[in-house]
């Protein structure tokens, strides 16, 4: 990440501690992972972004995902949209009137998301043989 941002993120940090600079980082790219898996150049909606995130920490973090969540203080899906927002709140994204906090409230179990759904993954590797490439 280019260094205004990483500057801008820093003093997100320093005001909000809940969370890491690296919750930060990777909210950008499953935004842009996001952005690419629907053929979308500009916005989507806070369930389209929760499901990229969900992809993408599965695919990068596997068994650990919950501990990395954790570490980066995420510990509920709402906790994406309080990130999204302050990004939102120091001009990093850009939001639509129907855009609301709330969207991101409840949208999925972590432990089903990504205990079982890491399971579910796995299974689906080794079903087709391609376990290596993970």
């Amino acid at each position: 990440m280019n260094n205004e941002f990483s500057e801008k993120i820093e003093e997100i940090c320093q005001k909000d501690s809940r969370y890491k600079s690296d919750a930060y980082e990777f909210l950008m790219e499953a935004l842009f992972y996001t952005q690419k898996t629907l053929k979308k150049a500009y916005h989507v909606t806070g369930k389209e972004l929760l499901e990229g995130i969900r992809q993408l920490v599965l695919e990068r973090f596997g068994p650990m995902v919950l501990i990395v969540l954790e570490h980066w203080g995420i510990k509920k899906t709402e906790d994406f949209g309080e990130i999204v927002f302050n990004l939102v709140n120091r001009g990093l994204l850009k939001k639509t009137e129907e855009d609301k906090i709330s969207d991101f409230k409840d949208v999925f179990d972590f432990k089903e998301a990504f205990v079982v759904g890491y399971k579910e993954l796995l299974q689906k590797q080794i079903k087709k043989g391609d376990l290596e490439s993970s």
